[in-house]
């Protein structure tokens, strides 16, 4: 988002927290994350894809890997550091590498919310959805679509840089096509001119809301359970245990919540403020705006970090191949 947004840039003010305060954060993350990410690859490559659950991780993985591997060219663009080329290239395809990755995970997320819900609510019943073919076909249908969106943004920021612009200065707004731009009615926008860009975040939104929509359902149903579980067996030690198991499962709404939905809250307000005219906002709202703009964004890319929580505390197989690599021992037969 804010790669378009920063093509208005605030000019009222002073810009460190842009240009210091999230280069500094966001090197904090990826450090982290490759190194979280890294090694959760490695585990991952030693365990057999015999179940969706662990085809859904591994493809979130993958996805984490893509969003760290952006950061870098982030923070050399937010300093004003990068040549001019780097900076294209971040606008042109880093950006969109990063929606990419974001939306995925969403999407993955979602799966995991199914999975979870069907091992949890009904664990003696088998069903297409949970074979390993079934789940590789849905993840190679969730890359195709996310990965046809950022084509089609990429498609649409085609535009050479303006001519003696410096690197420190160019906006990811002046690589916009003219066919990126659609004239819509004064009556219902001003001004009249939407960058497609909205438009393509518009529609990736439905992916964040129909997984919402879908983990509600869910963990609804699984939070039920589980308070049966608990009210049924209070005395139990084993069953406190599984019931223990049981909890962990929401660590994945905190994930969701955490990182994506501070985002997709303050994406359409913000949307519709770009769309009309910002010449009567003052200086205090334009910077307010703005910050909260790149915030959100930086919560959802810390999604990279708290992936691996998933990882550990839902995956006994991570778990056991993991403590097996960091204390250098065979897993037991």
């Amino acid at each position: 988002m804010n790669s378009t947004a920063s093509n208005n840039t605030i000019r009222c003010g002073p810009e460190y927290v842009i240009t210091v305060v999230f280069p500094c954060l966001y090197s904090v993350v990826f450090l982290v994350a490759l190194a979280l990410n890294s090694l959760a690859a490695w585990v991952f490559f030693n365990i057999p894809s015999n179940s969706t659950f662990v085809v859904y991780l591994k493809n979130m993985v993958v996805a984490d890997i893509l969003m760290t591997l952006t950061i870098p060219v982030k923070v050399l663009y937010y300093a004003g550091v990068s040549p001019l080329d780097l900076c294209v290239a971040y606008c042109r395809y880093s950006t969109k590498v990063f929606y990419l990755s974001m939306y995925t995970s969403i999407a993955f997320l979602g799966l995991i919310s199914l999975d979870r819900y069907l091992s949890i609510v009904w664990p003696f019943g088998e069903y297409a959805v949970q074979k390993v073919r079934v789940g590789q076909a849905l993840s190679a249908a969730v890359w195709l679509v996310l990965s046809s969106l950022a084509i089609a943004n990429i498609v649409l920021t085609n535009k050479p840089p303006p001519r003696l612009v410096v690197a420190g200065e160019l906006k990811c707004g002046s690589l916009m096509s003219e066919h990126g731009l659609v004239v819509l009615d004064k009556n219902i926008f001003s001004p009249t001119v939407l960058h497609m860009f909205f438009l393509l975040m518009y529609c990736v939104q439905v992916v964040f809301w129909c997984t919402l929509a879908l983990m509600v359902v869910c963990y609804s149903f699984i939070s039920r359970t589980v308070y049966k579980s608990y009210k049924a067996s209070m005395s139990s030690s084993s069953e406190a245990a599984c019931r223990k198991i049981k909890a962990k499962v929401f660590v994945v709404v905190v994930v969701f919540f955490v990182c994506f939905a501070p985002f997709h809250i303050y994406l359409v307000p913000y949307i519709l403020t770009q769309t009309r005219n910002t010449a009567s906002r003052g200086c205090r709202e334009k910077i307010t705006m703005h910050n909260a703009d790149y915030t959100t964004v930086w919560l959802s890319t810390t999604n990279a970090c708290l992936d691996p929580l998933i990882y550990v505390f839902l995956c006994k197989k991570f778990r056991a191949r993991l403590v097996a690599t960091l204390t250098c021992k065979a897993l037991p037969p």
